[in-house]
This record gives structure tokens, sequence and C-alpha cells, in this order.
């Protein structure tokens, strides 16, 4: 193939995973309201006369055209996309905290634009440049729809890993300042806004939505349900059923809490014994292709050169 196309197919499949990336990058200004209300309020504010049109063309071009356009194509695809792909797409954006301000819908678009993408640049690659097996031009274009469709879904698998990882670790941290609290005086669910308060990570995260939830009206065992299915942890499940028990049963909340904190160390304990006895079989691929080729290169490289001396 011609390097020119080769470089301008890799140019295309670049620039399509950057504008994907960008659209979906989280804009903390403009998350809790419209970006164009809150730069108009700022003209406001300011005394500038301008009319609304500039201040729409003000919008980078991101917020003014990509996402707009996947967002409505978002809405085409949900018309034809089954709703449990849709339900289990929204599921796994609530476990992973929801990272990008797009919906389910929005996201279901944006692997189908991925996909057509990256199939479509290769597509036309090999209709330029074909290759001399016609099966391999099927295996090309296949090869990077599939991975354009598949991407989206293993980027958000690794933050939902990330994040229950984050979450396993500071739980038993949390518990003993939950336990603290409680045996201070101080209720449950005050406890549990001090704890919110303490950190900034996503256990206290999750921790002051089910308190802001509870504030709102909702009862405390419908709140801490929601909040350990949207975490998606076995610990954090038994830790809620446990608080939900206690409470229905009268049994004290700080004995509850001790247990549950020397629970979950106990547990994480078990976890770090685990990845340390995976990092020896995690090594020998390494170890097979990096450092083994090396160490025998070294080694016989110098018996080699005797031998060919030797025989002439």
């Amino acid at each position: 193939m011609n390097i020119g196309l080769i470089l301008f197919a890799a140019l295309v499949v670049v620039g399509a995973l950057a504008i994907i990336i960008i659209s979906l990058r989280r804009n903390a200004a403009g998350e809790e309201e419209d970006p164009l209300q809150a730069r108009l309020a700022e003209y406001i504010q300011r005394g500038d006369v301008t009319s609304l049109e500039e201040i729409e063309l003000s919008q980078p071009f991101a917020e003014r055209v990509i996402i707009p356009f996947i967002r409505r194509v978002g809405e085409i695809s949900a018309r034809f996309t089954p709703q449990k792909a849709i339900q289990e797409t929204a599921r796994r954006l609530e476990l992973a905290g929801n990272p990008w301000p797009v919906d389910a819908a929005t996201f279901y678009a944006i692997r189908i634009i991925l996909m057509l993408i990256l199939g479509g640049a290769v597509l036309a690659l090999v209709i330029v440049a074909p290759s001399a097996n016609p099966s391999d031009n099927f295996i090309f274009v296949g090869g990077a729809a599939l991975g354009g469709f598949f991407l989206p879904h293993l980027m958000l698998s690794s933050r939902i890993t990330r994040r229950q990882t984050e979450i396993r670790k500071a739980m038993p941290d949390a518990l003993d300042l939950l336990t603290i609290c409680v045996e201070a005086g101080l209720g449950f669910d005050a406890a549990l806004s001090k704890v919110s308060e303490k950190w900034e990570n996503e256990l206290s995260l999750a921790f002051a939505r089910a308190i802001r939830e509870i504030q709102l009206g909702k009862p405390r065992r419908d709140a801490l349900k929601d909040m350990s299915d949207r975490l998606g942890i076995p610990e954090m499940t038994s830790f809620v059923a446990a608080i939900i028990q206690s409470e229905q049963l009268g049994v004290s909340m700080a004995k509850v809490l001790r247990i549950q904190s020397d629970q979950m160390r106990l547990k994480r304990r078990q976890r770090a014994e685990e990845e340390a006895h995976k990092a020896p079989v995690k090594m020998l691929i390494p170890m097979a292709l990096l450092i083994f080729p090396s160490i025998m290169f070294i080694i016989l490289t110098p018996a080699a050169i005797q031998i060919m001396i030797n025989l002439g």
C-alpha cells in the first residue's frame, strides 16, 4: 500500500478518536447548568450588549456542533436499539459514576459513529489500495469496525473497574470513621454526612448522594439500597444489608459498624495477598518475551563468535 494513504488513514482514525474523547470530556463548569445560559448570564452581569447568536458562536466547536450531533444520532438510534441494550448501557454508566455528560442512547450512538468512522476509513483505504488476498480486505474492514464499536465499551469497563477498586480500598477507613462518629453520639445520617465531607473520592460522593436523597424525603432503607445498586460491589451490599437489619432489630449501630469495618479490612488484606500470589504468573510473559531472550543473547553471543572463529 501507498505510504501516503496509510498516513492519511492513521490521521483519520486519530482525529476520530480525538473528537470522540473531547466530546466525552466532562466540563466541570457546564456540567450543572447550560453553558449557553451561563455565558449569557456572564455577559448580562458585565453589561456587555451582544446578541444571542454571537454568544452561541463564542461556544467551543465541540459544544456547538459535535455534542448536539451525537445526541441527535443517539435519539435516532434509540428508536432501533433494543431496550435491554439501552438499560444495560445506562446501568454500566451508573456503575462507572457517569464519567461523561451523556445518556445511554448517546453513548450507544457514539459507539455506532466510531464504528462507521473507523470502518469507513479502512474501507476507503482498501478500495484505493486493495490487498492481494481479498479475504484480508474483509478482515481489515471488519476488525476496524468492531474495534471502533467496542472501544468505548472497553473504556467504560476500565472506568468501572477503577472506580470499584478505589471504593474497595476506601471502605475500611470510611467505616472506621463512621464508627467513631456513631460512638461519639452522632446519628447514622449525620455520621454518613461527616464521612462524605472528610474525603474527596468515589465513596464519599456515593455517601453524599445517599444523604441528599434521604434529605429529599426518600426512606433511608431505599436510599442505601439504591446506593448499593449504583456501586455494584458485594462488600457494599453486605454493609447495607447489615445496617438495615440492625435498624429493624434494634441492634447497636456502633457494634455493627465495628464488625463491618473489621470484615472490610480482612477482605482488603485477602485481596492484597491474592494479587501478590498472581504476580509471579503475570511476570512470566514479560520474562519469556523480553528478559530471557536478552540474557540468552548476552550469554551465547561470545560463544557463537568463538565457534565461528574456530570453524574458520
